[in-house]
């Protein structure tokens, strides 16, 4: 378990201190040199556990705002996105590979946005490309959002098809599959699909521990914050799970 980022004062070093595993956010906005991401593997205690975000240029077209953190200008033509198979999204997945590799990462977590369509198409789309995601010798995990995490008949179809696992918050929704590796990112409660500025009670945590433990077919059970509190919120799950 751990944090979206590393989410506490004294970086890296501290944080290693503090908790058994990151989901590196960097690794989204704008990929790091591999030789960076080997020295943050190098420099972490032995057994800790990195996973990491998938690039955007594989999710996320260049209209999103999260572009304006890139570093690059792809272009409002581009075939970056929406894991359509284009050539900018196939080498947007290498250059995302590469750096799963340098930094070992045991899951790497390809989140679509809200605002992917849900038709034929995209379906399609998505389980031609994680088809071929799957066998990059990692795990791959989606967590789809909007109206396309809502057709859980054709999640569900895409993730069994292809072997990968379906990423949920726990607190609000449980994988369409299961499967031996288990990846719950947490934003929060409230009427909306996210809520970065809540603050989880002792009661949500709890709740959420009863949720992981349903999960008796996971060997390995990943838990991520990814709030505005969640170096706080964590530190207090690790407490509560007894991790």
């Amino acid at each position: 378990m751990g944090c979206c980022g590393w989410a506490v004062r004294g970086g890296r070093k501290t944080y290693y201190r503090e908790f058994p595993a990151v989901e590196v956010q960097q690794t989204f906005y704008k990929l790091p040199k591999p030789e960076t991401l080997q020295r943050w593997r190098d420099e972490a205690p032995a057994g800790f556990v990195f996973c990491m975000k998938a690039w955007q240029g594989v999710t996320h077209p260049p209209t999103s705002p999260t572009w304006r953190r890139a570093g690059v200008k792809p272009g409002k033509t581009s075939g970056y996105g929406f894991l359509r198979p284009t050539k900018e999204v196939g080498r947007a997945w290498e250059l995302t590979a590469e750096a799963a590799k340098a930094l070992d990462a045991r899951v790497v977590v390809v989140q679509t946005p809200p605002n992917m369509p849900a038709d034929s198409q995209s379906i399609k789309n998505a389980e031609r490309f994680f088809r071929d995601a799957a066998a990059s010798g990692f795990v791959v995990g989606w967590e789809p959002r909007g109206e396309l995490a809502r057709n859980r008949e054709a999640v569900s179809r895409i993730c069994s098809l292809t072997g990968i696992i379906h990423i949920t918050d726990l607190l609000r929704d449980t994988p369409v599959t299961t499967a031996e590796t288990l990846y719950t990112r947490l934003h929060g409660l409230g009427p909306r699909e996210v809520n970065y500025s809540y603050r989880y009670t002792d009661r949500d945590l709890e709740n959420l521990a009863a949720a992981v433990k349903k999960h008796t077919e996971a060997e390995t059970a990943y838990v991520m914050f990814n709030n505005i509190s969640m170096a706080e919120d964590a530190k207090r799950f690790k407490a509560l799970a007894g991790v």
